[in-house]
């Protein structure tokens, strides 16, 4: 009798909600985490083609803990498409203004550059507060 590798299916994934508190939590640490569970890599049917990962929810965004002098040093650069069109802001700034981009360009920047990875980064919800709209889904709130 021959022994084959199992290959998941997208039928085998179920469909499962978590909830983190990014409350002092370091942001390249909550990053890893994140990314990984939208990956699927703590299922034990892991398989890299497929989508096996868990929709996470992320509160608290505007709490995050950066080390160092991250919070000045760090930039972050986007450009129009014209000459001189650069545009670049702090991690200070964009804390302030937009805190749950913090948390969403770390993760992406984790995730498959493909049509998966764009699959992946639509199921992260990330919100400043403690509020959030999914309590219906009933998620499992997770300890870091």
């Amino acid at each position: 009798m021959k022994k084959y590798t199992y290959s998941a299916k997208n039928e085998d994934n179920e469909d499962k909600w978590v909830l983190i508190d990014a409350n002092g939590a370091v942001l390249g640490r909550l990053a890893t985490n994140v990314a990984s569970r939208l990956r699927g890599k703590n299922n034990p049917l892991f398989t890299p083609h497929v989508d096996m990962g868990e929709s996470v929810i992320v509160i608290n965004a505007d709490k995050i803990a950066l080390t160092g002098r991250k919070p000045d040093q760090k930039r972050y650069y986007k450009h129009s498409g014209y000459v001189g069109g650069l545009k670049e802001i702090t991690v200070k700034k964009l804390l302030e203004k937009k805190p749950e981009d913090v948390i969403r360009f770390a993760v992406k920047g984790m995730l498959p550059k493909n049509k998966l990875g764009a699959k992946l980064y639509k199921k992260l919800k990330v919100y400043a507060g403690e509020k959030h709209p999914h309590v219906a889904q009933t998620p499992e709130i997770i300890k870091l």
